[in-house]
């Protein structure tokens, strides 16, 4: 039986925001747990098969979108732009790693942040720090930091309104492996960056001429599976929309079919591990440079008990310059033990700085090295590189440095649009996708 609210609370949930008045956070949990999923559990079971596989080789994870997602950019431009970014990153990785490549937005529900400290200080006011949407809100005022209950719902609302939007695109034809190629080929013949991968998007192009040519149109050329995944940060909003499954009498999230346990909440005897080990979704719990094997083992063996393939995942944060020493011996212990995990590389939290003009970015070139040491990582264990998990978007914005682009600290001025982190452009995201697609050619 999964926890009540009050139980979980007293067991210590960390990063939880202070609301002012329970009784309208009473109200909007009650409101919430009234209103139908977002995700079904036939779904979420279908996408742990397909982790499953990708912990196995035979099948491999991209998972992308908005650090943190604003309802002002819950559109049907952004929605599009963000899908359309993933679908072209996932057809260069298909081909070079000749495996499907399982598609995860982080979208539809990643509306809060953890947080490294309650509160912001600026010109020495000092008020409540921005938790995402789902708490409060961005603008430096003590009306807006308030955290405010009903966001929960409106959360709820846009996560709905988003996932309609990437059902009808993803089966509406606006997923077709043609056109998507069609988008990748203009990239690599208009962009000075793209220029550098027409090999590659010569053999993609004489794939599906030969395709074409024998006659061959299955269906997952025209349409694909997509899921949605966030972090499973607020209690109140994740328990609401916890539902017992008719088929099989068991708990699942149907907030999204995915959701991970952060670094900062991932307290072997803290409130949100012991929620996630209730509930049926397939899961991931966030492993940065200060995770030990131990920790790594003690988190496997809670939360996957019965040792399931594709019920837990291992999405590793430690830095360009700490993964391949501090990785190996996670990755050792964990499967020396026998835990059926799969491993998927998050380049991007452990690789942040502060600019000299203030702004928080990365270097495009430290988020690919990350990429590259988590795989000679496994590669040399003789294990599986499961995914990556990056943070981008599907517009042309200015918040990390390096790359093709050639980006630098000046140009961050220009289209810094992020609340939180900042995230690989539209160019960006292509550009790595073919650069990883050759790390999967050699692994």
């Amino acid at each position: 039986m999964i926890p009540s609210l009050e139980e979980l609370h007293k067991i210590g949930a960390s990063q939880q925001p202070t609301y002012p008045d329970q009784a309208a956070v009473d109200a909007a949990v009650a409101r919430l747990r009234t209103l139908p999923p977002l995700v079904f559990a036939g779904e979420c079971d279908e996408l742990k098969d397909k982790i499953a596989a990708a912990s196995r080789g035979e099948a491999f994870i991209l998972q992308g979108g908005d650090c943190a997602e604003t309802f002002v950019d819950a559109t049907a431009d952004n929605t599009r732009n963000k899908l359309r970014v993933l679908l072209q990153m996932a057809v260069v990785l298909t081909y070079a790693a000749s495996v499907p490549v399982v598609k995860i937005g982080r979208l539809a529900g990643q509306y809060a942040k953890p947080r490294s400290s309650d509160t912001e200080t600026r010109d020495g006011v000092t008020l409540p720090a921005y938790r995402g949407d789902a708490v409060n809100g961005y603008d430096f005022t003590p009306e807006s930091r308030i955290p405010d209950p009903q966001r929960l719902l409106e959360v709820y609302h846009s996560s709905a309104s988003t996932l309609n939007l990437v059902r009808a695109f993803t089966t509406g034809g606006y997923a077709d492996l043609r056109q998507v190629h069609a988008w990748n080929s203009e990239f690599v013949r208009s962009s000075p960056v793209g220029a550098r991968y027409e090999a590659m998007g010569k053999e993609i192009d004489r794939a599906l001429t030969f395709m074409k040519a024998i006659g061959a149109d299955p269906d997952e050329f025209h349409r694909v599976d997509f899921y949605s995944s966030h972090e499973a940060l607020l209690m109140e909003y994740e328990h609401a929309l916890t539902r017992i499954d008719s088929r099989t009498d068991e708990p699942y999230n149907v907030s999204g079919h995915f959701v991970w346990i952060g670094e900062r909440t991932r307290q072997l005897d803290g409130a949100h591990v012991e929620y996630f080990r209730h509930i049926r979704n397939p899961i991931g719990c966030k492993l940065g440079p200060t995770a030990t094997a131990d920790d790594a083992l003690a988190l496997a063996r809670k939360l996957n008990p019965d040792n399931e393939a594709g019920r837990l995942t291992f999405i590793t944060r430690f830095g360009a310059g700490k993964i391949r020493d501090g990785l190996p011996s996670l990755v050792e212990k964990v499967t020396a033990e026998g835990a059926n995990v799969a491993w998927i590389c998050d380049p991007m939290h452990g690789n942040t700085f502060e600019a000299s003009n203030g702004y928080k970015t990365r270097r495009f070139e430290d988020v690919l090295d990350e990429v590259q040491g988590f795989f000679d990582v496994h590669r040399a264990l003789g294990t599986v590189p499961a995914g990556i998990l990056v943070e981008n978007t599907g517009d042309d914005v200015t918040e990390i440095i390096g790359g093709g682009e050639e980006l630098d600290e000046h140009s961050l001025v220009h289209r810094y649009e992020s609340v939180v982190d900042p995230r690989l452009n539209r160019v960006q995201s292509l550009e790595m996708a073919y650069l990883v697609a050759e790390m999967l050619r050699k692994s």
